[in-house]
């Protein structure tokens, strides 16, 4: 049986998760420009999500890093509104419901930092991501929110919190 730990991400797995981040994006064919590719934080995790109102979960199975997901607050919005940022897991933890336990966790943070609303950003391609959001209440913009400068993710979503 697996062993599943879902953490706050530590200093030391940042060289981990930039990887893994890095091979979800090349294996769903995401532009390395105007994505989370480009994303000067993406080998910072750590420092990034140590600032206010920001968290980032670590799922581990069986002592591995296999997926993470963190919350902070969407740039150029009012300060209610967050942002789910870099949701992303190997495909052995895809499948499992863990993806949508991560979620829920990075929900009830971005309601104790008193955000109101969640924003997020993601692909077409992202099939998998896009049902379990939707089940999870978010619903589709017509136009993006705030300034991420990732103007190659086409699908815009949110939901009150």
């Amino acid at each position: 049986m697996e062993s599943v730990k879902i953490r706050q991400i530590r200093a030391a797995d940042n060289e981990a998760l930039a990887a893994l981040i890095r091979s979800v994006l090349v294996a769903h064919e995401v532009p390395a420009t105007g994505s989370t590719m480009a994303d000067e934080s993406l080998d910072h995790l750590f420092e990034f999500y140590s600032q206010e109102r920001s968290v980032y979960l670590v799922l581990e199975i069986d002592g591995q890093v296999a997926g993470g997901s963190g919350i902070s607050q969407l740039q150029q919005v009012e300060e209610t509104v967050c942002e789910l940022q870099k949701m992303y897991f190997l495909p052995a933890a895809r499948g499992k419901g863990l993806g949508s336990t991560m979620l829920e966790k990075c929900l009830e943070y971005a309601r104790s930092f008193g955000y109101e609303t969640c924003y997020l950003e993601t692909m077409p391609q992202m099939k998998a991501a896009l049902a379990m959001y939707e089940a999870k209440g978010f619903k589709y913009l017509d136009a993006p929110m705030g300034n991420t400068g990732h103007c190659n993710c086409q699908v815009w979503m949110a939901r009150k919190l």
